[in-house]
């Protein structure tokens, strides 16, 4: 699932690409709305929420879409054949004179009323690429990841209604940063801890939004951008330790012994007929 920083740059692409523009196409190939004819209203804008994309559209409409897993959107110059992946997996088309936006195995594509835009992102903790972010949206933040002291931090991370845009690779990283493995319960954290985390976050995603290539460290060591993900049996930057991984939920977390305190592997999973303990989203 990609973070909230390539979300951010997708939004952007597709901004720059048709926000303002008269929709000359537009065909949406899911079959809820496959007969919605968008061609004649001019798209006003395109915003990231989170890890979700608002293209908003004169009349009042929102296309929502999530890329999930394995969906993208992709630009050209109209009448350039698209190259994304085979005809059949592009869901929606949306373009003007110039240029041409296909959307690629979306998982989730609904048309929306602008106005209900709440009732589908309404849950999401406060964003951390949001324009207004500041102290007030990281106090929030800060609370909603503290509010279940039992709960991993790795999941506390991952859950979108705590603070939106942070994925597998933001996880990982962030725990490294703290100095505690992601299997560490939140209530065990140093107090200045979660904001400093908080806080961490918004620096890091801020900050690559506007690369091509995604960068958590400050080393000019060749091919290390990362700290600990995708580094498994790698030495540590830091202290030379192999980099593991494993299991954290139905993601892969990675981590360094040397540098991070705190158990490691997942606690008992709760019981699926307590109703007080549902599952919580991540999207």
């Amino acid at each position: 699932m990609p973070e909230g920083d390539t979300v951010w740059q997708t939004a952007r692409r597709l901004h720059s690409a048709l926000a303002g523009r008269t929709l000359t196409r537009a065909d949406l190939r899911v079959p809820r709305f496959a007969t919605a004819d968008l061609t004649g209203r001019m798209l006003l804008d395109v915003t990231p929420r989170g890890k979700h994309l608002l293209a908003r559209i004169e009349g009042g409409l929102t296309l929502h879409s999530h890329l999930r897993m394995d969906g993208a959107w992709r630009v050209y110059a109209t009448g350039t054949r698209p190259h994304g992946g085979p005809d059949h997996q592009i869901r929606a088309i949306l373009g003007n004179t110039d240029n041409t936006a296909y959307g690629y195995r979306l998982p989730v594509l609904e048309l929306i009323r602008t106005a209900d835009e709440p009732d589908t992102v309404g849950h999401l903790g406060p964003d951390l690429l949001a324009p207004d972010w500041g102290t007030t949206t990281a106090e929030e933040a800060t609370r909603r990841l503290t509010a279940d002291p039992a709960r991993t931090l790795g999941e506390a991370l991952l859950d979108q209604r705590n603070l939106a845009g942070i994925g597998n690779v933001y996880k990982s990283e962030l725990a490294f940063l703290a100095g505690v493995t992601p299997w560490l319960p939140v209530g065990d954290l140093e107090p200045e801890v979660p904001a400093r985390l908080v806080a961490t976050a918004h620096r890091l995603l801020d900050a690559n939004k506007d690369r091509p290539d995604r960068r958590t460290t400050t080393t000019r060591r060749p091919r290390t951008p990362l700290h600990v993900y995708g580094r498994a049996g790698r030495p540590c930057l830091r202290c030379g330790a192999p980099i593991r991984k494993a299991e954290l939920g139905d993601r892969v977390t990675y981590w360094c012994p040397g540098c991070q305190r705190g158990p490691v592997g997942a606690p008992p999973a709760p019981d699926p007929s307590d109703p007080s303990d549902p599952p919580a989203p991540t999207d």
